[in-house]
């Protein structure tokens, strides 16, 4: 507990004297706020497909090879609506605005969940990596463009019966006529549309306005199921700018490479927790 209390004192030190920090959000802080993929939030949602397909959690339930449209539909739009357009904010998101609202900042995300935007975070400052459980796309794809899903999304939630939608509101993209499906990086498919690669130059200029700097890596509940995105850059950035600092913040998952040792500090604990503290 002294060492738990010194490094997020050493961290706090570290958000005060950064010209920049650059966030990067995993699985870890949706977890951290309730948003869990198992136990009673997904019985409360999900009780029927377990009961009649064997599904045990969101994750898992999301690579089920249902036999219909219909069915993968019904499944998808409760996925959706729970994780997208129900109303509830995490406090550890509301809490690191209230850390970095004032400061030079940016987020990469591997999240889908749109918390990040609903807690407040400036969308300019925001790099969606994975998707968005917001957008539909071509199930081909056949045109690098996403549409909008909340209005098709609440029809479903309304008139699905067994387990099932109707026909008619299977998602269609406008162009070839084909169905559409989640914009979610499971494949080579996904599509990465103008708004994504306007994010990804934002994010690279930033990286580059500050890359002398003394920037402060920040990471957040990430784990190693996609590390080369957030983890392994942020490493190496730190590794190349000797003014960089690197804090992990993760449940059983914080560590950093000895060769940046003396410039890392790596918090084993709760992320709402130690956001609540700082």
């Amino acid at each position: 507990m002294k060492d738990f209390s010194a490094n997020i004192g050493k961290l706090e030190k570290e958000l005060e004297k950064a010209d920049a920090i650059v966030i990067g959000i995993g699985a870890g802080m949706s977890a951290a706020s309730g948003f869990d993929y198992s136990g009673e939030r997904f019985e409360n949602v999900f009780r029927d497909f377990h009961a009649r397909y064997g599904i045990t959690d969101m994750y898992s339930g999301g690579f089920y090879p249902f036999q219909t449209l219909e069915e993968f539909w019904a499944w998808w739009s409760r996925m959706i609506w729970i994780n997208r357009y129900t109303e509830e904010i995490g406090k550890p998101y509301s809490d690191l605005l209230a850390i970095v609202r004032d400061k030079e900042y940016f987020i990469i995300t591997t999240n889908v969940d749109h918390q990040i935007q609903k807690a407040g975070f400036d969308k300019k400052r925001l790099f969606y990596t994975q998707g968005d459980y917001g957008l539909f796309q071509c199930s081909e794809p056949c045109h690098q463009k996403t549409y909008d899903n909340k209005s098709i999304i609440m029809r479903m939630l309304d008139e699905q019966k067994d387990m099932r939608i109707p026909s008619s509101l299977i998602p269609r993209y406008p162009v070839c006529g084909k169905p559409m499906t989640t914009n979610l990086r499971i494949d080579d498919s996904f599509v990465q549309d103008e708004g994504w690669y306007d994010a990804a130059s934002e994010y690279e200029s930033f990286l580059n306005r500050h890359k002398n700097s003394h920037v402060l890596f920040l990471e957040l509940g990430v784990g190693m199921n996609t590390p080369g995105i957030i983890k392994y850059p942020f490493w190496q950035m730190t590794y190349q700018n000797p003014e960089a600092f690197y804090a992990c913040v993760n449940m059983g998952e914080a560590w950093a490479p000895r060769e940046i040792g003396e410039r890392s500090v790596c918090i084993d604990g709760d992320i709402g927790t130690v956001l609540r503290q700082l």
